[in-house]
């Protein structure tokens, strides 16, 4: 080859060199890779509303996050979702995520949790007094196997009415849905979890059930991710439970700002009905995200009578607590409890 053609060809290579280590040099000091994670949340709620939060004030940013944030809404189908791996994180009820490991899928674990009661309510109308009234009437849920689906059965167990037999459950995928369907006058009563339960108070409707008065235990709003995700990825798992941490911190100490959201997200801007909900939701939920042993227990008892092999799992094998520990431990929950926003 000419060596004058490879004289240039070296000249080109050196500049091209040379013009990558400037651009390497002029990077930003400090500044971390971005780290891409996708999570699901099943519930325009209260209870899942952190993830926005953390969304409107710029937190996954903060931790070096490119978090996609998808709504499904039932928790069966996000369960799917997650063991299609199509999705790393989740936030939402936790019985679909604690059936599917009786069945084998054990990748699935629990690394924290955002409420662990249920606080849905049974709406109705004026005429149908108490539980027994629902007699032969159809009930919305947003899935079979979904927390309000888990809710209306516990609630017709603690009255006279068999959860099996004596209803007829209509499946409206979200609770707005299953809202207009109890106006509309399709369904004759709506399990629905606050902001939708003083939507439907404020139509005039009334509950038959009432969740923070029965103290249903249940891992109703818990966070999950998978083990194999946690082997892979451990530091970007702990960096969406440090963002969790602090969206929690803001959803309990900051009423305002995160009225401002729930306006935004559920389009809601009735201050009374934002009132209800935030006043009932928030003495139900853990501000430093524990997740409780008997809030699994309690999904276990109830799968064990239609699957055995419920028997044979104890709720702890369903936890991972090393993020809530490290937080704990490394004085994360102190600092932020103490810090000033």
């Amino acid at each position: 080859m000419n060596r004058r053609i490879v004289g240039q060809q070296l000249r080109y290579f050196a500049f091209l060199l040379i013009l990558l280590m400037l651009i390497l040099n002029a990077a930003p000091q400090g500044v971390l890779a971005v780290d891409k994670l996708v999570g699901i949340h099943t519930a325009q709620s209260v209870s899942q509303c952190m993830p926005w939060i953390a969304q409107e004030t710029g937190l996954f940013q903060k931790y070096n996050l490119d978090f996609q944030l998808i709504y499904i809404g039932a928790s069966p189908l996000a369960t799917a979702v997650m063991l299609g791996e199509d999705a790393e994180v989740s936030v939402g009820g936790g019985s679909a995520f604690v059936r599917a490991f009786v069945q084998g899928a054990t990748d699935l674990v629990f690394i924290g949790a955002v409420k662990n009661i249920l606080t849905h309510a049974i709406m109705t109308r004026p005429e149908i007094k108490k539980m027994e009234d629902l007699k032969g009437k159809k009930v919305g849920v947003t899935r079979i196997g979904s927390n309000s689906h888990y809710f209306t059965v516990q609630a017709m167990r603690r009255s006279a009415l068999d959860p099996l037999r004596d209803i007829t459950y209509i499946q409206t995928g979200r609770e707005a849905d299953a809202l207009i369907a109890l106006i509309s006058g399709s369904i004759d009563a709506a399990t629905v979890s606050p902001p939708f339960d003083a939507m439907a108070l404020d139509k005039g409707f009334h509950p038959v059930a009432y969740g923070p008065d029965l103290k249903i235990p249940y891992a109703a709003t818990g966070l999950g991710s998978r083990r194999s995700v946690i082997v892979k990825r451990p530091q970007v798992v702990g960096q969406f439970m440090r963002v969790m941490a602090e969206a929690a911190k803001i959803l309990h100490t900051d009423r305002e700002f995160t009225y401002k959201v729930l306006e935004k997200r559920l389009r809601v801007n009735d201050r009374k009905i934002l009132d209800a909900a935030y006043n009932t939701e928030i003495k139900a939920l853990d501000a430093r995200l524990n997740i409780k042993t008997e809030a699994i227990q309690a999904i276990l008892e109830e799968i064990s009578q239609v699957d055995p092999r419920a028997n044979k799992v104890k709720a702890q094998d369903l936890i991972d607590r090393r993020y809530l520990s490290e937080m704990e431990k490394s004085g994360f929950f102190a600092r932020l409890w103490t810090e000033k926003r």
